[in-house]
């Protein structure tokens, strides 16, 4: 178990309740998940109508959209109320169930065939985690955790990197890999873990670039007056170009409850 440091706490604490003041921006910029991501957990996890599957912050509904209309018995919550909110209206399926929660405080529901959590498990008090979605899950029942990034063509990936470490007062150390993962493998709660990749090419105009960027929680962290130089710093290293050639990568890793 990953053990947080109080400053460590306060910054997740913090930071991931700051996402709900740009729902619409949130909604508008961020990419969906690969079709591909979403079957490949479906079928790992074996499951079909009637399925009992929570989501743990569903965000505006960018996974969501891919397990809805399945037929599955669908809950899907999210810390934040305009989240919520924008999740209700994108997502087609008069059967799924929303609620405003974090993951800590859910009490509802169980025991589920697959829980999933697309780019924020790591909000999660790791203490809490791992361990109360294994006691959530039926056995045999499926965790999947899924990554999503933007990997951009160089030199504007060097460039905003280089933005980026400045902005933040930091060094140029970034994870390598997602902080759970590491744990997932080795808990003991979970069996072997099946992991997949996807990339998928866009070109995208440089105004969904810029809401992306402005969209991540250490933008989202900084001063008003550092949040506009910032912005004006990006826009201007993508002034030159009509569009910009971005990859996004995405990653799975899932496993089923250890019995």
């Amino acid at each position: 178990m990953t053990v947080e440091t109080p400053e460590q706490r306060q910054t997740r604490e913090q930071r991931r309740v700051l996402f709900d003041d740009v729902a619409g921006l949130y909604d508008a910029t961020r990419q969906g998940y690969p079709a591909e991501i979403a079957d490949t957990v479906i079928a790992n996890a074996a499951i079909g109508p009637g399925a009992a599957v929570l989501e743990i912050g569903c965000g505006t509904g960018q996974l969501t959209r891919q397990l809805a209309g399945r037929a599955f018995d669908l809950t899907a919550i999210d810390i934040g109320a305009a989240m919520v909110q924008a999740a209700r209206r994108n997502v087609a399926d008069a059967t799924a169930r929303f609620q405003v929660s974090s993951f800590e405080d859910f009490a509802d529901g169980g025991p589920f065939d697959l829980i999933v959590s697309a780019t924020a498990f790591h909000w999660i008090d790791p203490g809490v985690g791992l361990a109360k979605a294994a006691r959530l899950l039926r056995p045999g029942g499926w965790l999947a955790l899924l990554t999503t990034g933007e990997r951009y063509s160089e030199p504007l990936q060097g460039k905003l990197r280089d933005l980026w470490v400045r902005y933040n007062r930091q060094n140029g150390e970034w994870a390598a890999q997602p902080s759970w993962l590491t744990q997932l493998r080795e808990s003991g709660l979970f069996g072997a873990t099946v992991e997949a990749s996807h990339a998928t090419a866009l070109r995208l105009p440089a105004e969904p670039v810029i809401g992306v960027e402005r969209t991540r929680a250490t933008f989202l962290s900084y001063t008003e007056q550092d949040q506009a130089d910032f912005t004006a710093e990006l826009a201007a290293l993508l002034a030159p170009a009509s569009h910009v050639d971005v990859t996004q990568d995405s990653f799975l890793a899932m496993a089923p409850r250890a019995h």
